[in-house]
């Protein structure tokens, strides 16, 4: 008996170095592409001694492969990393070491109930999935290695308690949600910790692929193009590329687009609508309806009426809300650099251009240029058939875009012209001199470094230190920004 103590001791440390054995290899393996022999050597007889197939060790081998060899482990693999779900496989369901007992037993039984032979399984099988998909082949990527890339994603977001694709997608699971995403009882990880961290990373990998890889021969592949994750980098070889494809191909690339356009417009639209609607028109007669009914104003203007012996009020007069809003129609003019650095903001400034174009009163033109201008406002309520008819790249001359904006300014007291650019031109005083011009004129001139996702911006200071002596500094930044600067405007 008395030796008993000192076996288990000895069994768990050799467990315990056993699981450091292949996490250190999984950390070689990340960071140095070289194989280390000697973990190499000694994670391959860990494999082998606990039953799993040492395919588990070869960053080749897709997870589909494995668990088609060996089905037993795609259990194992689902839910594998979410908290709660992993606990209780290495502890065992139902134990509840706490109850009835005082610290130290408690202390003591969670000790003895830990599966350590459990928890060097689950090393392995984390190692594999956390391998396959941060460990990304270097140089030329196929079409089949993005294929398994995006297969091992998959599994990654299965072991973390996600639909396949919901971490890239950035989309939060419901509540009830178990780890194979059927509605089980299972505990879900924290997603709106994991996404943040998570989900970008994913995405910035596969695009990563996707640039190191002829893009056509995956949208010639309509299982293939499906499932591809839409990006803003993404986007930009689309519209680089279109011109050059067509059949198969160009129909994935527009529905990619298409796809991209819609979950942006989403958040953009969102954002819109959280804009105030206007001033109250009080010159305006309120409409005479219920639901327009002012009670507390009624009760009070008719006080004088009240009748203490009977004990009631007599009205007279019914009062009622003024809902009517001022809403002057109003002139958007936005112009945009299509060169190839300015592809966020050529992106999210049509989306935005759209939205604000379904707004009453609002009159929406759109013009895009680099070193010719396109007038794209008989398109600029589908953001999507505009930027189909964008042209990435290419120098700056911003002189032919004013060409086309100063004629539409016909009221300047009810314009605004955003101009979307880093402002690098060929030609920059007689550029200037016009800009300065549309701001003497008395309408809104709003110099736009940026309008991205993330924020980033790089403008000419040349143009920057005018704009703001002018008193029309430059608006760089997240395009919540822009959106914040127009509805003061128009709404």
């Amino acid at each position: 008996m008395t030796g008993q103590p000192n076996h288990t001791v000895t069994e768990d440390t050799a467990q315990a170095n056993r699981r450091q054995v292949l996490y250190w290899r999984l950390l070689a393996q990340l960071f140095d592409h070289e194989e280390h022999a000697p973990l190499e050597s000694a994670s391959l007889a860990v494999v082998e001694d606990i039953g799993l197939p040492p395919a588990l060790l070869d960053p080749q081998t897709a997870v589909d492969s494995v668990v088609q060899r060996h089905p037993e482990l795609a259990a194992e693999f689902e839910g594998l990393m979410v908290p709660g779900v992993a606990e209780e496989a290495e502890t065992g369901p139902g134990l509840d070491p706490g109850e009835g007992a005082d610290a130290e037993t408690e202390e003591a039984s969670d000790a003895d109930d830990r599966d350590r032979a459990a928890e060097v399984r689950r090393a392995a099988l984390v190692s594999k999935v956390l391998l396959n998909v941060f460990h990304s082949p270097p140089g030329n990527v196929s079409a089949s290695q993005l294929s398994r890339w995006q297969s091992d994603a998959g599994w990654l977001e299965r072991a973390l308690g996600c639909e396949p694709g919901q971490l890239r997608g950035g989309r939060a699971g419901g509540a009830g949600v178990s780890p194979t995403g059927t509605g089980g009882g299972a505990r879900t990880p924290d997603l709106s910790r994991l996404i943040p961290e998570i989900g970008p990373e994913l995405g910035s990998i596969e695009a990563g692929l996707v640039r190191r890889m002829r893009l056509r021969e995956v949208l010639a592949d309509p299982q293939l193009a499906g499932r591809l994750t839409p990006s803003m980098s993404l986007i930009e070889q689309l519209l680089r590329d279109k011109d050059n494809l067509s059949g198969v191909a160009l129909a994935n690339a527009k529905a990619l687009i298409r796809r991209f356009v819609d979950e942006v417009a989403e958040v953009l639209r969102t954002q819109v609508e959280k804009s105030s609607v206007g001033a109250l028109d009080r010159s305006v007669p309120p409409k005479r309806v219920f639901r327009n009914l002012d009670l507390d104003r009624t009760i009070w203007k008719n006080l004088t009426n009240w009748d203490p012996e009977e004990e009631r009020l007599y009205v007279d007069r019914l009062f009622y809300r003024h809902t009517a809003r001022k809403t002057t129609p109003q002139r958007l003019i936005v112009v945009v650099d299509q060169s190839g650095s300015m592809v966020d903001s050529m992106v999210n400034c049509t989306i935005l251009a759209s939205i604000f174009a379904g707004l009453p009163k609002v009159d929406v033109h759109l013009i895009a240029y680099d070193t010719q201008a396109l007038d794209l406002t008989p398109w600029v309520h589908d953001p999507f058939e505009t930027l189909l008819r964008t042209n990435l790249g290419g120098g700056t001359d911003g002189t032919v875009a004013m060409a086309l904006a100063q004629p539409k300014i016909a009221e300047p007291r009810n314009t605004v012209v955003v101009w979307i650019s880093d402002f690098y031109e060929w030609q920059t005083e007689p550029l200037f001199e016009s800009m300065a011009a549309i701001h003497r004129s008395g309408a809104k001139f709003i110099p736009v470094g940026s309008v991205t996702s993330s924020g980033r911006a790089s403008v000419n200071p040349w143009f920057r230190e005018r704009f703001k002596d002018q008193g029309t500094p430059v608006l760089s930044g997240h395009i919540r920004k822009l959106v914040h600067e127009l509805k003061t405007f128009l709404t």
